[in-house]
């Protein structure tokens, strides 16, 4: 048997080109290329992609029972979601290891298991 995870990868795109050379941009696209090669070898690879700036995001919220949609992602920090990839793995011990192959790219990460459906009540 095995368990979804989703990892989600943070980080402030819009700054990404003035914080790091030519060089390392193309060296991290690179990783993400041989890594994504690696986990689809494997047979764990769910998905990936990487998301637009987070200038382009909406956040909808319902206020007296309207909707109210408002430009910008949903939090107030200059780190946000980046991209994001799904997994089909052992174990958590597993995706941890995969995820700290993404750590030298990205400031900070986040996993999660995606479970197979709403938890029994």
């Amino acid at each position: 048997m095995t368990v979804k995870y989703m990892l989600m990868m943070f980080g402030d795109g819009s700054t990404m080109m003035e914080a790091h050379d030519d060089q390392w941009v193309r060296d991290m696209i690179q990783f993400m290329g041989s890594f994504n090669e690696e986990i689809t070898a494997s047979g764990e690879w769910v998905s990936a992609e990487g998301l637009a700036d987070p200038t382009t995001a909406k956040t909808l919220t319902l206020t007296d029972g309207q909707v109210v949609v408002t430009d910008g992602p949903f939090a107030e920090a200059k780190e946000s979601l980046a991209g994001f990839w799904i997994w089909d793995v052992k174990d958590e011990a597993r995706a941890i290891e995969l995820a700290t192959k993404i750590l030298p790219w990205a400031r900070r990460v986040e996993l999660r298991e995606v479970p197979a459906g709403p938890p029994e009540v």
